[in-house]
């Protein structure tokens, strides 16, 4: 493990058919099954809102984040799969029988217009912020490049949700009201997805999986969407949030982790609804598989 270790604080880079610790690979499967399910569920969430979004200029943005989002998944599925531990059918079946985990963000539901505009621009802005600290010192290669192309694609649905909240914060009293409660609703959420502070033994830093703390990260985003937010007359839901003059910063308030704890078990306020559907469609859609499955094997 120590000349490993040396390897990877060398600056190496590790491929799939290279040696490995059984630590190593473990946890980086890990990682990246999670990210692979978030994708996906991201594509459901966004998939939903498809036949309810207003005009068609938002409809054929809707459309092309779904189709991206899937196809992050479906890429990361299969870098995974080169690791040797599950293959892309079991981690999806997995996830649809809530075995495994996806990001706590998609444990809740978008109820209204207003959400769907939260999500693409906290939620979104959350997430490329995690990816990009992963992609700048990744020591696993394949993950490291498969980033390059997501990232370029997540900044452009951060972009798309710029693009409608500032078109929202000049619309109509009830336009401002109902994305006003998006903010509510979605802040905290958003706040959670980079998780507590990271563990001084935290061995996806060691490894050089990730290259920033989660409170670093987590301050990032704060100090970057409270101004932003307030200078288009935006109010943040944190009775604690506070701007320190010494430090020029703002400092958030008391975190409360249990709704995060809740969604690492699946069972957050949208995790029922959201896996059994899932799962529904899996399982509608098994002959399709079976059809395709059967035609590859009439061809060899």
């Amino acid at each position: 493990m120590d000349d490993f270790e040396a390897f990877l604080n060398q600056g190496g880079i590790v491929e799939p058919d290279d040696a490995m610790p059984d630590e190593y690979r473990i946890a980086v499967f890990r990682f990246i099954e999670l990210h692979a399910n978030s994708e996906q569920m991201g594509g459901l969430t966004e998939r939903d809102w498809i036949p309810r979004t207003p005009g068609l200029r938002h409809k054929m943005a809707v459309i092309a984040k779904t189709q991206d989002e899937f196809g992050h998944a479906h890429l990361l599925y299969m870098v995974a799969a080169d690791m040797a531990i599950k293959t892309r059918q079991e981690m999806i079946e997995d996830l649809y029988a809530g075995k495994s985990r996806f990001h706590n963000v998609f444990h809740y539901r978008a109820k209204t217009w207003g959400h769907q505009v939260a999500i693409a621009f906290l939620v979104d802005a959350a997430a490329l912020a995690s990816q990009q600290a992963v992609f700048k010192n990744c020591s696993y290669g394949p993950y490291r490049r498969i980033l390059k192309r997501i990232i370029a694609e997540e900044g452009f649905h951060m972009r798309l949700g710029e693009d409608r909240m500032m078109r929202i914060a000049q619309g109509t009293r009830m336009q401002r009201d109902m994305f006003q409660q998006a903010i509510d609703d979605w802040w905290w959420p958003a706040l959670q997805l980079f998780g507590p502070d990271s563990k001084p033994n935290d061995m996806l830093l060691r490894w050089h999986i990730k290259s920033e703390r989660n409170e670093i990260l987590r301050d990032r985003w704060v100090q970057k969407f409270v101004p932003m937010l307030q200078s288009y007359g935006f109010t943040i839901p944190d009775p604690g949030l506070r701007f320190d003059e010494d430090t020029d910063r703002w400092v958030a308030g008391p975190i409360d982790w249990e709704p995060l704890k809740k969604t690492f078990a699946n069972v957050g306020p949208d995790s029922a609804r959201r896996i059994g559907e899932a799962s529904a469609h899996w399982e509608e859609s098994a002959w399709v598989r079976h059809a395709l499955e059967t035609t590859e094997l009439a061809k060899t």
